[in-house]
């Protein structure tokens, strides 16, 4: 058995928030294969962005910030890389690509500028306007030439966005973790740059792990789907099949409502409730307050086990035999 690109096993982050320690990632495992791609879905506080920072340990520093379990890339254990071994591989072995350009790019420095300074940090700098231009092209960006000297201000969403996709292939990275960037573009300009991600990775033969609350984003460059809840992973499995049978009743919950209105349906689905607070878990099951089939039995806290060619966290699967 070929053995993963990325392998995670029970990661966790916490720290001390109002005198009590909080879990944003608690106990998560996954692996990614070379040139797979995985998304990552789940709403707004679920952990996605925290597992992806976590992943490069870039998690942003807090009281008592505690980061336990193991990553796993390409054999070697990141929380024992040292200080060079780290500026390798962020950028050079695992890249990212955050969700908001103008907030991730410096608004002082050239799109050429900044681009190239990737490039040298991975110990290259001969010829390095060139290898600038040809990050810029592999992300279709129009007349690159005529971009090297302009400043994030002066691009459209969809070209910064594309900027910040050349900053995390310019080193020509095995892993691209992606933070939900399309969120900021409309509907055709996302597209393209989607046609544009998935036929990078395909060329490249680089994996992606693309984050985003969008089930419908995701269905079009993602082989495998992992849902994320209140900080866990609750269903894994191929893409197709979550979107065609979901098991969790969470994951079936997002499936309807990014299903939307249809046939005798006369208002949008949606999930009762909210998710919970960092500091409030539930202490069983962290969905059943939320939950359509909630039993006495979700109190005790599920396990995520192997079921059917899908990794699951739930007392009582949706359609289980």
């Amino acid at each position: 058995m070929i053995a993963p690109l990325l392998q995670v096993e029970n990661l966790s982050v916490s720290f001390r928030y109002r005198d009590r320690t909080v879990a944003p990632l608690d106990g998560v495992t996954l692996s990614v294969g070379a040139g797979e791609s995985v998304g990552v879905v789940g709403e707004s506080g679920s952990g996605k962005s925290t597992l992806a920072l976590a992943l490069l340990r870039l998690t942003p520093a807090a009281r008592d910030l505690k980061l336990s379990g193991q990553i796993t890339f390409e054999g070697r254990d990141v929380f024992a890389m040292n200080r060079r071994e780290l500026s390798q591989y962020r950028g050079g072995s695992v890249a990212l690509i955050p969700q908001d350009p103008m907030t991730s790019l410096n608004p002082t420095l050239t799109v050429g500028r900044q681009v190239g300074e990737t490039i040298a940090l991975g110990g290259s700098t001969r010829n390095l306007e060139a290898a600038t231009l040809k990050a810029l092209e592999a992300v279709r960006i129009p007349e690159p030439e005529t971009r090297l000297n302009a400043y994030p201000h002066q691009l459209s969403g969809g070209l910064r966005q594309r900027v910040v996709g050349a900053v995390g292939i310019a080193r020509g990275p095995r892993l691209l973790i992606a933070d939900e960037p399309t969120t900021a573009l409309d509907v055709t300009v996302q597209r393209r740059y989607l046609d544009m991600l998935d036929g990078l990775r395909r060329e490249r033969g680089m994996a992606m792990l693309f984050i985003s609350h969008d089930l419908g984003v995701v269905a079009k460059v993602c082989e495998r789907i992992l849902v994320m809840y209140a900080g866990q992973i609750v269903e894994d499995g191929p893409a197709r099949d979550i979107l065609d049978r979901p098991r969790h009743w969470y994951t079936a919950a997002l499936v309807a409502a990014a299903r939307g209105v249809s046939g005798a349906q006369k208002r949008l689905p949606a999930i009762g409730g909210a998710p919970p607070s960092l500091a409030e878990r539930p202490p069983g099951c962290r969905f059943a307050p939320r939950c359509a089939d909630a039993r006495p039995q979700c109190q005790t806290p599920p396990e995520l086990v192997s079921s059917g060619g899908r990794r699951l966290r739930c007392h009582f699967p949706k359609d289980a035999p």
